[in-house]
């Protein structure tokens, strides 16, 4: 006998979701293009590395050099930039920053000596230091708690969409005008990203587009007590030298990513600054779903029943297993294939690297996530500092990638190691004044 069709009814949350305003998710796309901007600006050295080389007869080392100095002003500006955004505000920093790396990009097209690159460079690393700060402070202005995961997740994607696009963008810009107007015009994006920033950006509570009933949205968490940690509150625990190490051994090899594959395509494959770019656009499209899939694996364990630990650990494992074949990269005849191993360790760096910074909710109260963030990414962005100088002495040295790739492959099992050795169950950390979990 043929049933009726049953109706679930739209329970009150998602009525007043759906009658909410979306002017927060245009407030996102903004952000979304922000990072994108920010990762082209970034990653357009490493696509001239070979040209700039042969025209201003720089060493691996002077290459390595340069890439260590933005990194440590990188590093610098994560100490400072969090606290003169909230000073500032999100408008006014962001505003800030933006202007900042935008200069510093464009002022490298007009560098003409080695000296001259390392100021341009350092003070983009100082601004661009700032993007994800303003980011995240952008977030939790406009979305309620339940969205922003989501909304963080879209404008971070941008940092691979920024991928994809430089190495075709430069290398168009580069054919018909020269190396020179494409820092320029790659630059100038952020000065007319500011215009719209300027134009669009207020508090919701400040916004004409920002309808009564998508502010009510916005604001329907319950009011919570702000109160900030000190590096000094959690720099005594366990867990948080996990995390910093794991960052410190893995944010490395990312850099290196960025700054170097690009130089690796054009000397092993003989390709001209054009044609590298296919593959590379092919290798940050494959590290796109990295952070995706292994936050299902993590997620789809722990929903059957398995321990926050052995789910984030198991995913963290079978991503530092999937870039094992990166150490073969170096002699690969066949491109492609060097290609889809490129693609598969990027994807699992980003697979890796979502897992490592959930643990830090898993492990620290809420209230010393950021703090305990923060310290990470400065380990982070010293190990970046370290293997800056150590490919450049490296490769001129040995003119070989063998050493660089070997250290790519086993950086993840290594920092996983530190991981279990520091915080073997991913155990709370309890704070001063934090009740225990």
């Amino acid at each position: 006998m043929a049933t009726e069709p049953t109706f679930r009814r739209a329970t009150r949350s998602e009525s007043v979701d759906a009658a909410a305003g979306h002017f927060r998710w245009v407030i996102c796309a903004l952000l979304l293009m922000g990072a994108v901007i920010n990762y082209m600006d970034r990653q357009i050295l490493g696509v001239f590395k070979t040209t700039l080389q042969s025209q201003l007869g720089w060493s691996e080392i002077d290459y390595g050099n340069l890439v260590a100095w933005f990194q440590g002003a990188y590093a610098l500006g994560l100490l400072v930039m969090g606290r003169a955004i909230d000073r500032l505000g999100t408008r006014r920093g962001y505003s800030l920053v933006m202007i900042v790396w935008s200069f510093a990009s464009m002022a490298t097209g007009a560098c003409t000596s080695l000296r001259s690159f390392i100021v341009a460079r350092a003070s983009l690393g100082m601004g661009e230091s700032g993007v994800f700060p303003a980011s995240i402070k952008a977030v939790a202005e406009w979305f309620p708690k339940k969205e922003r995961a989501l909304a963080t997740g879209i404008f971070n994607s941008g940092t691979n969409i920024g991928a994809i696009l430089t190495p075709v963008t430069a290398g168009l810009l580069t054919r018909y005008l020269g190396w020179r107007w494409a820092f320029v015009l790659v630059g100038a994006l952020g000065f007319i990203w500011l215009i719209f920033w300027l134009v669009i950006y207020r508090k919701p509570e400040e916004h004409a587009r920002c309808s009564p009933a998508e502010l009510d949205h916005i604001r329907s968490d319950p009011e919570e007590k702000v109160e900030k940690t000190s590096w000094a509150e959690v720099l005594p625990h366990r867990q948080a030298w996990a995390f910093a190490l794991g960052k410190f051994f893995i944010d490395p090899i990312w850099w290196f990513y960025l700054f170097w594959i690009p130089d690796f395509l054009q000397r092993t494959y003989r390709l001209n600054l054009l044609q590298a770019s296919v593959p590379l656009a092919v290798i940050y499209l494959l590290a796109t779903g990295g952070s995706v899939g292994a936050g299902w694996v993590s997620g789809s364990m722990i929903k059957r029943g398995a321990t926050v630990n052995r789910a984030r650990k198991t995913a963290m494992l079978i991503c530092a297993l999937c870039v094992l074949p990166i150490i073969t990269v170096y002699h690969t005849a066949d491109m492609w294939v060097a290609v889809f191993f490129l693609g598969l360790a990027a994807a699992s760096h980003q697979g890796f690297s979502a897992n490592l910074f959930t643990i830090t909710s898993d492990m620290f109260p809420k209230r010393a996530v950021a703090t305990v963030t923060g310290f990470g990414g400065m380990a982070g962005a010293m190990g970046g500092l370290f293997i800056a100088k150590f490919v450049g002495y490296v490769l001129q040295q040995t003119n070989s990638y063998m050493l660089p790739f070997f250290i790519a492959g086993s950086a993840y099992l290594i920092a996983l190691a530190a991981i279990q050795l520091l915080a073997p169950r991913l155990q709370p950390a309890h704070l001063s004044g934090t009740e225990q979990r």
